[in-house]
């Protein structure tokens, strides 16, 4: 089964957010997007065992970051 991870930056608090409609309780956040992908990687496995899955997954990282400037 291949899992949807959605990877969003939150400006106010300076911080990367992972959530999953797909994987009930996935919520991670982390100032740097490399140690994020790190612990979804880490959580997800025991999420899902969690939720009584152990099939094989694919993982899919969406990630969206929007800014605003003046210029």
């Amino acid at each position: 089964m291949e899992y949807i991870i959605n990877l969003n930056w939150d400006n106010e608090a300076c911080v990367w957010i992972a959530t999953s409609s797909d994987i009930p309780g996935l919520v991670l956040e982390s100032g740097s997007f490399d140690a994020l992908l790190e612990r979804t990687r880490i959580a997800i496995p025991e999420l899902l065992s969690l939720n009584a899955s152990s099939e094989p997954l694919s993982i899919s990282f969406v990630s969206e970051r929007h800014e605003r400037m003046t210029v």
